[in-house]
This record gives structure tokens, sequence and C-alpha cells, in this order.
């Protein structure tokens, strides 16, 4: 597996530099990181190789680097509460976080998940880092409200499982969705018949869903006959 590469140091905003970011991410996004080349990148940019030398080294650091602005953009326009103050119910604080994942899979400008699906097709092992450290908080920002609505007397793998239960309806509608909408997804016969609901409901239904698998599971652990089951 090739090394991950080394995480730079921030420096001030620079043009080119944003540039050459903001290129990157188009291009790694449309065709991966192998087919995708330098030259194509600073086309798109309007700056030259040397630049993509002094600013990240190599073609791997600013592959990196991309993914990690395209990140960084998806909460900025999504932030992971999902518009829900801290102090709200648990119940809802997880409603929060259900809009956010799904409304930043089907943002058609976000390019997260395009660099990330180019990635999983032809992997090269080198966003394995930088997506831990970025996506780490925000499992664990989930796994808190999953931990309040299963109650004290869960365990780890409890909260854990039920964490990525969670998650995991949001990614298949999501990116359904957003294949769907997609020309390529337009032109295709869809695989699966499509099923007509918007957003807010698959919102709804998703925190409804996993709340009353939640209380379920809490229910069990709580009263002792049922453990007996």
């Amino acid at each position: 597996m090739p090394a991950t590469p080394p995480k730079l140091p921030r420096a001030p905003r620079d043009p080119t530099r944003q540039r050459l970011l903001e290129a990157a991410g188009r291009v790694f996004a449309e065709k991966g990181f192998r087919e995708a080349t330098v030259a194509d990148i600073c086309e798109l940019a309007g700056a030259n190789i040397a630049a993509v030398n002094y600013h990240f080294r190599t073609k791997e650091t600013l592959y990196a680097e991309a993914w990690r602005l395209a990140f960084q953009r998806s909460l900025d326009a999504h932030p992971p509460d999902g518009g829900v103050p801290p102090t709200a119910p648990p119940a809802e604080r997880l409603r929060g976080r259900i809009r956010s994942v799904i409304s930043r899979i089907t943002d058609p400008e976000n390019r997260e998940f395009e660099i990330i699906h180019k990635e999983f097709a032809n992997p090269t092992g080198l966003l394995a880092e930088v997506m831990r450290e970025s996506i780490e908080p925000l499992r664990q920002g989930t796994q808190g409200i999953v931990r309040e609505l299963l109650g004290p007397k869960a365990s780890e793998q409890e909260v854990g499982l039920c964490q990525m239960s969670v998650i995991s309806q949001c990614m298949h509608p999501g990116l359904r969705r957003r294949c769907r909408n997609s020309p390529a997804g337009q032109r295709s016969k869809p695989v699966e018949p499509a099923l007509d609901i918007d957003q807010e409901n698959m919102i709804e239904h998703i925190t409804r869903f996993s709340l009353a698998g939640i209380q379920e599971i809490r229910r069990r652990r709580e009263t002792p006959a049922s453990r007996s089951l």
C-alpha cells in the first residue's frame, strides 16, 4: 500500500494554491487519482507544474489536501448538527445529524463523495489517514447522541452498532439519489425502482426508524425478563 502523504503545515491562503486545490478537487472527482494528471490540474488552475511542487511537493499530497478541502466545504454548507442546538433533546439532535449526512451526500456541488467513490472503485490508500482524521469527530458526535438515547446500561458495542446503522440508512438512499440526479444516472435504467419520496420524508423516516430501534434495544437492556427471551 502506498505511504500516506505527509500533512503539510497550514500556510496563509495563497491564490495559486487555492486555485490548484479547487482544480484538483474537480479533476480528481471526475477522473480519480490514477487517471488525473498534474498537467490536467495545472491547466484548469492556470498554473504551472512548478507551483504544484512548491505548494504540495507531490501529487499524492495534493490529492489528500483536495479531499480535505472538499470535506470542509461540505461541512460548511451542511453543519454536522443540522442546525439543531446542543441543548435540544437527543432525539432532535439525532435528526439534525441525519439531515446533515443526507444533505451532504445529495448536494450536487459537493465533490467529497465523488472523490471517495473514485477512490473506492480504484483504491490507492492515500486518503485513509485524512479521512479517518476528518470523519472521527463526526462519528464520535453521533455516538455521543446514540449513547444518550440508549442509556447508561448500553455496551460500547451496542452504541457502535446503532451509530453504524443510522449512518448506513443515510448512505444508501443518499447515494442513490445522487447517482440518479447525475447526467450518467439520468441516462441509465435504475437497477432498483426509485422510491417516490422527497428528502424531508426520507429524513423523517430514517429518524423515526432509528429511534424505534434504539428504544427497543434500551428496553431490552433495562428489562431483565426481556434479556432471557
